[in-house]
């Protein structure tokens, strides 16, 4: 059965600032989607508010997972239907190896963590992590590189439904990123995974292979397509697309501070 993320008029906001202004996007199992834009757009915004981050302000819109409703649920209810998330910047646990928190994530959700240690082996084999590394605290004191392994070990063992990767090339060299890659890519074709990956460089895209590629800029998809569009914002950048498409604007900045020096009008 095909598996639907769908993102309907998506409006959010932090700080007082709208970040997110209307996006609509979908993503279905076996699929790749990219999502390209500039620092400041909003990309790493979407995948929190996807995710459930509880610091974001949903103003409008709708998420549904194979038409369940996830705005308003928690977290871990989220990952609970199958939404997994490698964060840009992963989060350190000292003190709790992976197998025990995947262990813990798998009883979570129902299943029977027997399997867990065995299959965290093979991953950890697949991905050339170190040994060490399984013993240690997740993230505890890793590399950029060291962290991304990591996730992406999980994304293998957990087998969720929908993937959001963001920034996954960020601290790889090229061929740990040909390496990571390359398991996304056979977890999209193997365990029908629908991966919505979070970039904005090119290089990511060359081994992952999107069907689709969609460009945010100030909290708006502007633009979607093939791969090409991807090879179209290396030759003109940021800035020459967003002329193509009269975007005035390409990050979403917050609100000048009022001049208390001002007329105040009266």
């Amino acid at each position: 059965m095909t598996t639907r993320l769908v993102i309907e008029g998506l409006h959010a906001s932090v700080s007082g600032v709208e970040v997110l202004r209307g996006v609509d996007l979908e993503v279905a199992s076996g699929e790749v989607h990219a999502l390209m834009g500039p620092n400041g757009s909003g990309k790493s915004t979407l995948s929190h508010v996807v995710m459930g981050r509880d610091d974001y302000e949903v103003t409008a819109g709708s998420v549904t997972l194979d038409g369940t409703e996830l705005l308003g649920l928690p977290t871990w209810r989220r990952a609970e239907l199958g939404l997994f998330i490698a964060m840009q910047y992963p989060v350190a646990v000292p003190g709790v190896p992976v197998g025990v928190l995947l262990g813990a994530a798998v009883a979570g959700r129902g299943g029977d963590p027997g399997g867990v240690d065995a299959a965290v082996q093979r991953e950890a084999a697949r991905l050339e992590v170190p040994a060490e590394f399984l013993t240690r605290g997740v993230n505890d004191e890793f590399s950029g590189g060291e962290q991304k392994r990591m996730e992406t070990l999980q994304l293998a063992v957990l087998e969720p439904r929908i993937a959001l990767l963001d920034e996954l090339d960020s601290g790889l060299d090229v061929d740990a990123l040909r390496d990571l890659a390359q398991r996304v890519v056979a977890l999209t074709r193997d365990s029908q995974l629908g991966v919505l990956a979070i970039t904005h460089y090119a290089r990511l895209l060359s081994e992952l292979r999107p069907d689709r590629v969609h460009v945010l800029m100030s909290g708006r998809i502007v633009t979607s397509g093939g791969p090409e569009l991807a090879q179209q914002l290396e030759q003109t950048g940021y800035e020459g697309l967003a002329a193509e498409f009269g975007v005035e604007e390409l990050t979403v900045r917050p609100p000048e501070p009022a001049d208390p020096f001002a007329d105040p009008g009266f």
